[in-house]
């Protein structure tokens, strides 16, 4: 059975630009290496993660909520429908067997805190969590920092200059 990673972004970016490029690539480069993606399951990042998947011929799982009233992108294979935007966070959480963290907003935020919590509070055993970009450089350095000063575990989010390094890191860990 294929592991599954739950991939957080933007909702915004649009095909041709960098952002859901770099995204529809990740998509491929994970069917390539033998996982399934989920993601929020609507447009930008999310969109372009599933199409880049089911291209390269893996499942693209995305978990929806009713209180949008958007439609789906039309790359998912499954489409699993929360009640609740806090039902579909930890939907996102729970299915996957590793993460990736791409550019994003204060709701991609939500969602590395709440794997990033719930891992630090052993809600949920390790798994491996890689984030993209150079936004996520500082952030992903001032909590480690903060989870020393506090006794607690770090190196838990992993922070990547491409993709390619952090399918990588995903395959190794995921063995």
């Amino acid at each position: 059975m294929r592991k599954i990673i739950t991939v957080f972004g933007s909702s915004i970016p649009n095909p041709g630009e960098e952002e859901y490029e770099t995204a529809y690539k990740l998509g491929k480069l994970l069917a390539q290496n033998n996982f399934d993606v989920c993601s929020g399951g609507y447009h930008g990042i999310m969109d372009a993660v599933s199409k880049g998947a089911v291209e390269a011929g893996s499942r693209a799982i995305g978990i929806t909520v009713k209180t949008f009233e958007r439609n789906p992108s039309e790359y998912l294979t499954e489409e699993i429908i929360a009640k609740t935007l806090f039902e579909r966070i930890d939907k996102l959480v729970e299915i996957a067997d590793g993460y990736i963290v791409l550019r994003g907003g204060t709701g991609t935020l939500v969602e590395l805190s709440v794997v990033w919590e719930y891992i630090n509070k052993n809600i949920i055993e390790l798994k491996p969590i890689g984030c993209h970009g150079k936004m996520w450089k500082p952030v992903v350095e001032e909590i480690d920092n903060r989870m020393k000063f506090e006794g607690r575990k770090t190196g838990v989010v992993k922070h990547f200059s491409n993709i390619e390094e952090i399918v990588r890191y995903l395959s190794e860990s995921l063995k």
